[in-house]
């Protein structure tokens, strides 16, 4: 949508067109979807999160200078949204990382060194199947290790970004997006290795 369009819809937005509403809501929210699904990883909480977006967002359509796509306005609202109903369904036991996480020597080499890992680009179905195998090694991540690695590598938050979004210090974010990173690293590494001849 060009800039010029993006004006004329956000005026009749706050004019209360509703078929302006309509379109906003058609645009958007498939991607605000699939974002709260990668944070939530639930269907319903997901799309509750999504309709508590559209809520905020057009309770604060006034409040929205035009300073970014109207898009990318939105993709903020619904991370802000989902991590909202994150916060609200932690009363549950989470797993901790640290069985995730590659294990040490005294001297500080790794336990057991990964080999490089083999990647062939030129086989479409090979690099779909790793895509989905990671995603789910994704989900296996402890919730705050996870949320923290989607904000940051996924949703291309900025360290400060992700430590406003989720109420914590950027020390905090950096450590978890470490160990996330780390454990990731360990639980895919199997997939990833080269096929012995």
């Amino acid at each position: 949508m060009r800039f010029s369009d993006e004006k004329r819809l956000l005026d009749e937005l706050r004019c209360g067109n509703n078929s302006a509403y309509e379109q906003l809501v058609r645009e958007n929210a498939c991607h605000m979807l699939a974002v709260a699904r990668r944070i939530l990883r639930d269907d319903e909480d997901a799309r509750d999160a999504v309709q508590d977006a559209f809520l905020q967002a057009f309770e604060n359509l006034d409040g929205f200078e035009g300073g970014s796509r109207i898009s990318t306005w939105l993709h903020r609202i619904a991370v802000n949204a989902a991590l909202m109903k994150l916060r609200s369904r932690r009363s549950k036991h989470e797993e901790p990382i640290e069985p995730l996480l590659p294990s040490f020597l005294p001297d500080g080499h790794r336990e057991n060194p990964e080999p490089a890992w083999a990647l062939d680009a030129a086989d479409e179905l090979d690099r779909r199947r790793r895509l989905t195998f990671v995603r789910a090694q994704i989900d296996r991540l402890p919730e705050r290790y996870r949320t923290v690695l989607l904000l940051r590598d996924v949703e291309d938050f900025s360290t400060e970004e992700a430590a406003r979004a989720l109420g914590i210090g950027a020390d905090a974010v950096k450590m978890r997006l470490h160990r996330a990173r780390q454990a990731l690293r360990c639980l895919i590494d199997p997939e990833m290795r080269p096929v012995a001849a």
